[in-house]
């Protein structure tokens, strides 16, 4: 399995140790024994593989963002807000991003949820469109940066196998609503980080000791965490026709929202419960 410069194939020893067996690019190996081993390696589950059941299959996100050098007169205008594009006309299944930075930078993106059953357009051919709307295509550009994420959406799958574990996007931590996941990747480490130790203080009592790591990454990360999965599928895969984007547009009409701030705090934050019996048909209706 891929593991960025190395492969690594991990397997339980006699007794309570695990062996990691590393691989580099230039065919080396050598092998790690240790009393745990930490699945960190991101959406591509490198050790603890695919959890996902047929039931609950694994969605994947995709995303780009630049970062963007601006002159002071043209940089004031974005400098005290947040811009979202929503809609299929400018990011279909997804949305598109202008937020301020440090002084006269910006970082543009968008990002969008691959839908299997559907042909859609690059990714960069929508920035572009952003960016010619908003009169940046011509800005300097500091840095490019994307990725993917992939997580199940009732995120059910097995976190532990023997002394194998996993955190972050292994495990299905990440946010399909705003299509990001370095925090709740964080979240999952300290979680995981005390229990480890005290597992390792106390190696009779390991496996209980770790059994609480689930029920403790989910009430970590909270019940709109929970939610917000259903929510990510509803709201980006049905957003593909100019029908899709009527719906929509409804909807932030009776939720009496367009501020960005409250669009920021639905899509990280998850505070959809402000909204209460509004967002529920929208929640739980098929498209």
């Amino acid at each position: 399995m891929d593991c960025g410069p190395q492969t690594s194939v991990t397997s339980p020893l006699t007794g309570s140790k695990m062996a990691t067996i590393l691989k580099d690019s230039d065919g080396q190996q050598r092998t790690i024994t240790s009393d745990w081993v930490v699945d960190a390696s991101g959406e591509g589950r490198a050790l603890l593989a695919e959890g996902a059941s047929r039931q609950d299959p694994l969605v994947t996100g995709v995303g780009v963002e630049w970062l963007l050098q601006l002159p002071d007169g043209q940089a004031s205008r974005w400098g005290d807000r947040l811009t979202f594009f929503l809609g299929s006309s400018w990011v279909q299944q997804g949305y598109g991003w202008i937020f301020p930075m440090a002084k006269n930078q910006l970082k543009v993106g968008v990002c969008r949820l691959i839908d299997p059953s559907r042909s859609q357009p690059p990714l960069t051919a929508e920035l572009a469109k952003v960016l010619k709307a908003s009169d940046l295509q011509t800005a300097l550009v500091l840095d490019r940066h994307g990725g993917r994420i992939r997580s199940s959406v009732r995120r059910r799958e097995p976190q532990q196998k023997g002394r194998l574990l996993g955190l972050g996007d292994v495990v299905s931590t990440a946010n399909l609503l705003g299509g990001e996941g370095i925090r709740h990747a964080l979240t999952s480490s300290r979680v995981l980080a005390p229990l480890l130790q005290e597992a390792l203080q106390r190696p009779s009592q390991a496996d209980p000791i770790l059994a609480a790591y689930p029920r403790q990454l989910r009430q970590a990360l909270g019940w709109r965490w929970s939610l917000s999965g259903r929510l990510a599928r509803r709201t980006w895969l049905g957003l593909a026709n100019a029908k899709a984007d009527q719906r929509l547009e409804r909807l932030l009409n009776g939720l009496q929202t367009k501020r960005a701030e409250d669009l920021s705090a639905l899509l990280f934050d998850y505070r959809f419960e402000r909204y209460g019996l509004k967002a529920l048909p929208y929640l739980w209706t098929r498209s």
